[in-house]
């Protein structure tokens, strides 16, 4: 399959094979631009760090290592090496990293250049979220957020605005890229096997660290009807295809809580990229979106060839690895309910940042007259699959708005989850972390302070 995009300003036509081929090997092996550094090759270290730019016109960090060739048909691409100008002018983000000596041994240094400069063409100040998903290990963050203080005020070079160019459809017989959800359908239910890739934070670690070749592969990035968000009255329609990133922005308003939580899915670089669809369909156990749009009630949208059905979503996960999906339906959409004013989500990992949860639980409890009257309790990591707490829930439908209730619903949790022991946590941390957010939730509209770095002795 042949395909184009712009490199550093420049187009880019190359032949793709597999589909499997990464933009980071790419860039080190055809492109000869060195400064793009394999680091984890699995989107967690950021020295891959480049600036992709989509249609909409706005540059966003992503991990080179983890995103496949077609995803870039008709997008702009800029490696560091396409940071300074064309007559050799410094970007701010780089005369500031020299004035503050933002570097030391220099292998992080060009993901950090990459990403500040994305944040920078954007207006982001703030840079502890900006550069989450860039780890140094000599230099230290403080010279290097200082950096980006520096160069916050400076004008956006003009040479760092790219406009992606047009492209025609591009596919092979085993690489489809649908422009439509019509196109995919169609060439879906006639390929079953197929593996879709929406933004490939998962599907590329299947790649780089399984090293599996998965054929044929449909990919969705210019797939546009299923990047949309309809707003109504009292729900959102998401589109299986809108990027974390994307969903953060709409849920702003609607759950402050479920924004911060999203905050801490993976790194800029994995949001930008990741779709909810992605999220869900690939039925992880520990996936942090699946357990707060159940207790939000969230409805699955699933389409099969022009057939489409409904589902909460709870019951589309039926074991480890086992969704109810017929061969040839894909998720298209999920429907959000806008009342969310009850809804808290919380996650506990090892690291704050860019971690996979032990215990992710989301809880979303209504009383009227200091009386629970409806509650919808849903965790991952407790089980093969993200699922409600119905014992737990039934345990507190009916009584008083109280610590004393909540403490006396935390026996029910043993009857609802009999979690497994992993690297992460063990099966004991686990069931007891669980209670315990029971009990954080009730302080927790009680307005008492139950964030880590809220609460003090």
């Amino acid at each position: 399959m042949k395909m184009s995009f712009l490199l550093n300003g420049g187009s880019v036509s190359t032949s793709v094979n597999t589909g499997t081929e990464t933009l980071l090997d790419f860039l080190r092996q055809d492109a000869e631009l060195y400064g793009t550094k394999e680091g984890c090759n699995e989107g967690d270290c950021g020295a891959c760090s480049v600036i992709v730019t989509g249609h909409d016109g706005v540059p966003r960090s992503m991990n080179a290592c983890i995103l496949f060739l077609p995803q870039l048909q008709g997008r702009a691409v800029r490696t560091v090496e396409g940071i300074s100008g064309p007559d050799g002018n410094l970007h701010p983000v780089q005369e500031a990293m020299i004035a503050k000596h933002g570097a030391q041994c220099g292998f992080c240094t060009p993901g950090f250049i990459t990403t500040m400069a994305a944040a920078h063409a954007t207006g982001q100040t703030d840079f502890d979220t900006a550069l989450a998903g860039n780890l140094c290990r000599c230099t230290g963050y403080a010279p290097i957020i200082r950096a980006a203080e520096m160069a916050a005020t400076a004008p956006v070079p003009k040479w760092m605005q790219d406009l992606p160019p047009k492209t025609g459809h591009a596919s092979s017989d085993a690489i489809f890229c649908p422009l439509s959800s019509d196109e995919l359908a169609q060439w879906y239910q006639q390929n079953p096997e197929a593996t879709l890739v929406a933004g490939g934070t998962d599907v590329g670690l299947w790649v780089t660290k399984q090293l599996r070749r998965p054929a044929p592969i449909a990919f969705l990035s210019q797939v546009s009807d299923l990047r949309h968000i309809e707003d109504y009255p009292d729900h959102l329609r998401v589109g299986a295809a809108v990027t974390i990133t994307e969903l953060m922005q709409a849920i702003a308003s609607i759950s402050t809580s479920l924004h911060s939580m999203l905050a801490r899915y993976g790194s800029p670089q994995v949001r930008n990229a990741a779709t909810i669809g992605g999220n869900i369909a690939n039925g992880s156990p520990i996936g942090d979106g699946p357990p707060a749009l159940i207790a939000m009630g969230a409805i699955l949208i699933l389409r099969r060839g022009s057939e489409r059905r409904r589902m909460p979503l709870e019951d589309f996960f039926i074991a480890y690895q086992h969704q109810d999906r017929l061969p040839g339906e894909f998720v298209e959409a999920v429907e959000l309910l806008k009342d969310q004013t009850g809804l808290r989500c919380y996650k506990l990992s090892k690291r704050f940042d860019q971690d996979i949860s032990a215990v992710c639980g989301c809880l979303n409890i209504t009383a009227k007259d200091g009386i629970i009257t409806q509650a919808r309790i849903a965790f991952g990591g407790m089980a093969g699959t993200p699922a409600r707490a119905l014992r737990t829930e039934t345990a507190l439908i009916g009584q008083i708005w109280s610590a004393e209730t909540f403490a006396t619903a935390q026996a029910a949790m043993a009857q609802d989850f009999t979690p497994l022991s992993d690297m992460r946590a063990s099966a004991e941390y686990r069931a007891r972390t669980a209670e315990n957010m029971l009990m954080r939730y009730y302080h927790d509209i009680e307005h008492k302070p139950v964030d880590i770095r809220e609460v003090r002795a």
